[in-house]
């Protein structure tokens, strides 16, 4: 078999960022008394007959083994039970926190693709605003830390495999930077395991090969990876050298929303209501920068002992701007049953999105 010829493009500059822990640091940010804990994102088997699985778990958890996708049942059995704390996920605040950090990334760079609530490849190719795309990486991390107090892993590299590679490296609050030119000693001494793609169940097949690294891996044709992997065989032997030229996918965002964090704690009609006018502002400005309006605004609030309020309001004609925006949000406050004294946490989220094309834009005639 003819060896089919590789490109490989290493012109462009990707970065992968990944969120620590994502949601159980949001859980932990949001109760701070959870950071001692075993935190396991996961329905109590206690309370499921011991059905379910394991969402993620924080730090402290991992330690004792607990991993995503294992069933919950057995990180019961992991964890001492002094230390372990089941927490029902929350999707609602990810997806809202999700969408403040998404709201950074496009402020670096249009080419955003999102692979998960916690994770996304950006396209700096083009970047313009910092002197190197390590400063540009640097200032994302610490954007993500400021506005979210939550903590973020980045790689830097030519290709989406390799910066995927470099985030995962030095987890958590990495960073890891590979030039074209220390890809291949970089790959040569990753165990095999650690390649992306490379399951529980490859692993072993490859390793009874005598494939355990990157270096290894090499040693073998395409023709004979081929043959035993069929389409898998061919990514890796293009993944150990290297190899990765597919381009970073834009998708449509599914809503646009902002959040805030306070601390201290908002203890006044007058603070809520600036807060309210610059989240609006801030939401107004990423749907103008994304060219979105929508049908529905949500007001996201925590009081101080973590209970969590959500309103929404749906209306026919699209909110876009600002007043708009912020006229819906202080309506659904003053809406609320119970108004907290304290509040802990605001958002303001637009969903139900549709482009601002010509055929559906409101004109005031």
């Amino acid at each position: 078999m003819l060896e089919l010829p590789m490109r490989n493009d290493t012109s462009r500059k990707i970065i992968h960022v990944d969120m620590d822990a994502f949601y159980a640091s949001i859980e932990e940010r949001d109760n701070p008394s959870l950071k001692s804990r075993a935190l396991v994102i996961a329905h109590d088997p206690r309370q499921t007959g011991g059905k379910g699985v394991v969402t993620t778990a924080n730090y402290v958890a991992r330690q004792f083994g607990v991993h995503s996708a294992m069933p919950a049942n057995q990180a019961l059995r992991l964890v001492p039970k002094r230390l372990l704390t089941f927490k029902d996920p929350d999707f609602t605040t990810y997806r809202a926190v999700s969408d403040q950090i998404h709201g950074l990334f496009h402020q670096v760079t249009d080419l955003v693709e999102p692979v998960a609530l916690d994770e996304a490849y950006l396209d700096v190719t083009a970047n313009h605003q910092f002197r190197t795309t390590i400063a540009l990486g640097l200032w994302l991390q610490d954007q993500i830390r400021r506005e979210t107090g939550l903590t973020s892993s980045i790689g830097l590299s030519y290709n989406k495999f390799l910066a995927k590679e470099a985030s995962e490296y030095n987890k958590p609050q990495g960073r890891t930077i590979i030039l074209p030119e220390q890809a291949q000693a970089f790959l040569d001494r990753l165990p095999i395991a650690a390649f992306r793609g490379v399951g529980a169940k490859t692993a072993p097949v490859l390793e009874a090969m005598g494939i355990v690294d990157g270096r290894t891996l090499r040693t073998f044709s395409q023709e004979q990876l081929i043959t035993r992997f069929g389409k898998m065989g061919l990514l890796l032997y293009q993944h150990a050298r290297g190899v990765d030229n597919r381009p970073v996918v834009v998708r449509d965002a599914k809503s646009i929303g902002k959040e805030r964090t306070y601390q201290p704690f908002l203890a006044s009609e007058d603070a809520v209501q600036r807060e309210l006018d610059r989240l609006a502002q801030m939401v107004a400005q990423s749907l103008a920068k994304h060219q979105k309006h929508g049908k529905t605004v949500v007001l996201k609030v925590r009081d101080a002992d973590f209970n969590t309020l959500t309103k929404r309001m749906t209306q026919d004609a699209y909110f876009s701007g600002a007043e708009a925006i912020l006229a819906a949000a202080k309506q659904l406050w003053q809406g609320l049953d119970h108004r907290p004294e304290r509040v802990r946490l605001l958002g303001i989220t637009l969903t139900a999105l549709d482009p601002q094309q010509y055929e559906n834009i409101d004109l005031k005639l």
